[in-house]
């Protein structure tokens, strides 16, 4: 008896060491000796508990939004934002959404408020279609909007006539008609001279040739060079070279760059109301030396001193009555040596 009483203080002793020692990070306790009694065994103590805030994730689970273990990382964009998947699964309900409103268009009668609303819809579903097109056309220097209100014509004929029957996807239906929308109102609206269409289409070849022979020479080819290329005229290259300044148009009113010389408008000449004279004074100059010196006389009194007949007459020293015999004569002269009136 005197023996389990002291084995039994020797446990508690070594119980109050092991409470009062600081925890070692070992995963489990050793296991209570065989010789312990079993009316009072001695437990580990627990950790101590924090307090954590309402709504918290317990500690040791993972954040909100995490992918489970073992799942394979998803990729993110630079922003941390879902990449590729998002976007084409953007595009599936999209075109999902255009077969529906499609499927509803056919049953419903043309011109009815629901048939507008419908086509509506798929108008808007569908403009980012116009977007993409519209963004193959940015180096033309044409505001943008502009475009896009061209391509989204374009996309109201195609949703009027596609026809989902056929079994074609909407989108590969409807792009030609976008983009040949764009590119006609490119030809015909934006150029300020039109050009026809060989000499558009030349154009850009030249221009295509141009940039090569530039590489390839280090400096900007002759007209003859470009001609040898593409294997045309002279003229065919300068023509091409014109045609493609007439998109835009120079103001009248813009002032010359780099020299502040005034604008063209300044510039232009105006028509002179006497210039006519100068032809009629060398006409008239030439059939008065055809006629007698008095009636060159009377001539030059009536219509160059503005003298009347009257006056003429007591210049002369002869009636009036002659004098305008003599007019009329002159007159008749004139008139048929004037080569221009016969």
């Amino acid at each position: 008896m005197e023996e389990l009483a002291d084995q039994d203080d020797d446990e508690v002793e070594l119980t109050v060491l092991a409470s009062t020692a600081p925890q070692a990070p070992s995963p489990q306790a050793p296991p209570s000796s065989p010789q312990a009694s079993p009316s009072s065994p001695q437990a580990p103590p627990a950790p101590p508990q924090t307090s954590t805030p309402e709504g918290a994730p317990p500690q040791g689970a993972p954040p909100q939004g995490a992918p489970p273990q073992g799942a394979p990382p998803q990729a993110t964009s630079p922003e941390g934002a879902p990449a590729a998947p998002q976007r084409s699964s953007r595009g599936a309900d999209t075109r999902a959404l255009t077969q529906v409103l499609f499927a509803q268009l056919k049953e419903l009668q043309p011109g009815t408020p629901e048939h507008d609303r419908v086509r509506g819809a798929l108008i808007e579903a569908n403009l980012p279609l116009v977007r993409y097109a519209a963004a193959r056309f940015r180096s033309r220097n044409e505001p943008m909007e502009d475009v896009v209100q061209v391509g989204t014509i374009g996309l109201i004929n195609a949703i009027d006539r596609f026809d989902p029957d056929r079994g074609v996807q909407f989108p590969t239906f409807a792009m030609p008609t976008v983009v040949g929308e764009i590119k006609r109102y490119f030809r015909d609206n934006v150029r300020t001279v039109h050009v026809p269409r060989r000499l558009h289409e030349l154009w850009v070849q030249v221009n295509s040739a141009t940039e090569d022979l530039t590489t390839s020479f280090g400096r900007t080819p002759t007209t003859a060079e470009i001609a040898e290329r593409l294997r045309i005229t002279e003229d065919e290259v300068l023509s091409c070279i014109e045609a493609g300044r007439s998109y835009h148009a120079t103001s009248l009113e813009a002032a010359q760059e780099g020299d502040g010389l005034p604008g063209l408008l300044d510039r232009l000449g105006y028509e002179d109301p006497a210039l006519d004279g100068v032809e009629h004074r060398d006409l008239v100059r030439h059939l008065l030396v055809q006629l007698p010196e008095r009636e060159q006389r009377i001539l030059l009194l009536r219509y160059y001193s503005n003298l009347t007949q009257s006056q003429i007459s007591a210049e002369l020293g002869v009636s009036q009555m002659h004098v305008s015999r003599l007019l009329a004569r002159s007159f008749q002269r004139l008139r048929s040596a004037n080569r221009i009136d016969a």
